[in-house]
């Protein structure tokens, strides 16, 4: 049986941010900037016959709580909502809060909220470097990982622009 040969060495790195993204709108801001203004200078290129931008969404996914409170202000309950859009968690999230039968089946004097400090999101980006790399550039609200990458001028890029994001700081 023969041995396997290493055929490049791909890499990853995590940028952990200071602060927690504050909330959806800036982290999609962020990311809406991104895919319009490619400020990475990725370039287009052509996949199974198919042109690509150089910069593309590949992964997102977003999560929200609904926390049930009792008088005293002591949680007793809890309902975890994910969706493929945040639009789709705040559908969701309004509909099970003004649902009065899972309200009142938490107990007698339970209010429902959402606490949007603990809403989770991320969202992968798939870009095309000029050196022709393909990598992934992962955003969650408390990190940034970029992944898949050989050439180190791939990350050093990031992190300059990075260094320019006031929320990746």
């Amino acid at each position: 049986m023969g041995d396997f040969t290493q055929k490049s060495v791909v890499k990853s790195a995590v940028r952990n941010l200071a602060a927690p993204i504050a909330d959806y709108t800036a982290f999609n801001a962020l990311i809406q900037d991104i895919l319009d203004n490619n400020p990475w200078g990725c370039t287009a290129y052509e996949s199974a016959g198919v042109t690509k931008p150089g910069v593309e969404k590949s992964k997102e996914a977003y999560a929200a709580t609904v926390v049930y409170e009792n008088a005293e202000a002591k949680t007793v309950g809890s309902i975890p909502v994910r969706g493929p859009t945040m639009a789709a968690v705040n559908t969701a999230v309004t509909q099970i809060t003004g649902t009065a039968a899972i309200t009142s089946g938490m107990g007698t004097g339970v209010t429902a909220s959402r606490d949007s400090s603990e809403d989770s999101f991320s969202c992968t980006l798939k870009a095309h470097h000029s050196n022709g790399e393909l990598y992934s550039v992962t955003f969650k609200r408390d990190s940034v990982t970029v992944s898949s990458y050989e050439d180190d001028a791939v990350r050093t890029g990031l992190e300059t622009w990075a260094d320019t994001v006031a929320i990746l700081a």
